[in-house]
């Protein structure tokens, strides 16, 4: 079952996300998504997603369309090795925008969406 949490910073939302991203168990990911009608950006923390499947695919393609749409920044970042290489294999990889939490040190200095990509699902 996938659990959500939000962690909100300002005009930015992490959305923290822990199990698997499949068909069935993607309206709660759905639901917080188009509940952030006030956010600038949205980061999916999928460092705790061990499963993605193409209803998955499907949903984090839909998000990404309806944020954009409404000027909402999608991002995902801690992307597991095994998300990573489904995203590569789909070549979604290059749909994304993608980012790491490697450089914490550099987010005192960055604009607040980097601070925001910086904030812990821990």
């Amino acid at each position: 079952m996938l659990q959500v949490h939000i962690k909100k910073l300002g005009n930015g939302v992490v959305v923290c996300l822990d199990g698997k991203i499949v068909r069935g168990q993607t309206d709660v990911l759905r639901r917080v998504v188009l509940a952030q009608v006030d956010a600038s950006v949205i980061v999916l923390d999928l460092a705790r997603v061990n499963t993605i499947d193409a209803g998955g695919l499907g949903v984090m393609l839909e998000l990404r369309e309806h944020t954009e749409s409404r000027g909402t920044e999608l991002r995902l970042r801690n992307v597991t090795q095994l998300v990573k290489r489904i995203l590569e294999i789909t070549r979604l990889d290059s749909v994304f925008k993608i980012s790491g939490n490697d450089r914490p040190e550099l987010a005192v200095h960055q604009r607040p969406a980097v601070l925001l990509q910086m904030a812990s699902c821990a």
